[in-house]
């Protein structure tokens, strides 16, 4: 079962990656960023749940959130620094409205015969605010980061090289990401050393894993015209 589930994964990373180029492309770059708000819902939505991967215990979005990375150096090789940093935002933006509107309907008054669902919902997406201001740090230091990083390689090597720039932006970014959230969300809760170390082998992996779904998109994208669509 774990071994169908990574298939999909990788699978799904193919299809989103190269689906979101050629939209951009197509129809303007309002299509990747729109992607890059919606997986930072869904990534925090999924961190309520752990899962295993091999030996490794990982939050369930783990694999959601890396994609992340992979949208915004499509962004920052397409469209330039400006609008990967417009990605970020609209992620940052995407998740405090989820997060103040979860609070909002958890505390608002359920109906008297659907307490226990109540419950139940509260239980399953009522994040502690330690673990809430964890990822929004940690989502602010590692996107802007990976966004200057890529621009800094890509400057460094000439616009050669795609996958060093791909895999030397994601790779710091992601271990800055994990150091920073379970620093802020578990230090003096649990140690937090394995957490940190076996998170961001699972991200490095998950990063080179990544970079042929670049290529592949970036390729594609030089077959579709580009279209204005004002």
């Amino acid at each position: 079962m774990e071994l169908q589930i990574i298939f999909l994964w990788v699978l799904m990373t193919f299809v989103v990656g190269a689906s979101v180029g050629v939209l951009g492309k197509r129809y303007g770059v309002a299509y990747p960023i729109a992607l890059v708000a919606s997986l930072v819902v869904m990534a925090n939505i999924f961190a309520n749940k752990m899962v295993s991967m091999g030996p490794f215990t990982l939050p369930g979005g783990v694999i959601i959130f890396s994609m992340i990375f992979l949208i915004t150096d499509l962004i920052s090789e397409h469209w330039g620094k400006t609008q990967a940093r417009k990605a970020v935002w609209a992620g940052f933006l995407s998740g405090l409205v989820l997060i103040g509107a979860t609070y909002l309907v958890i505390y608002w008054p359920p109906a008297p015969y659907a307490i226990e669902f109540s419950d139940q919902f509260s239980d399953v997406l009522g994040l502690t605010p330690r673990i809430t201001v964890a990822g929004f740090v940690a989502y602010l230091v590692s996107q802007h980061h990976d966004v200057w990083a890529f621009h800094f390689w890509k400057q460094k090597t000439g616009g050669r090289h795609l996958w060093l720039r791909n895999n030397a932006s994601t790779i710091v970014s992601q271990l800055l990401d994990t150091v920073v959230f379970t620093f802020i969300a578990f230090y003096g809760v649990v140690p937090i050393w394995d957490i940190i170390w076996s998170t961001w082998i699972v991200k490095t992996l998950i990063a080179f894993v990544d970079t042929p779904f670049l290529y592949s998109s970036i390729w594609l994208m030089k077959k579709v015209p580009e279209v204005d669509a004002r």
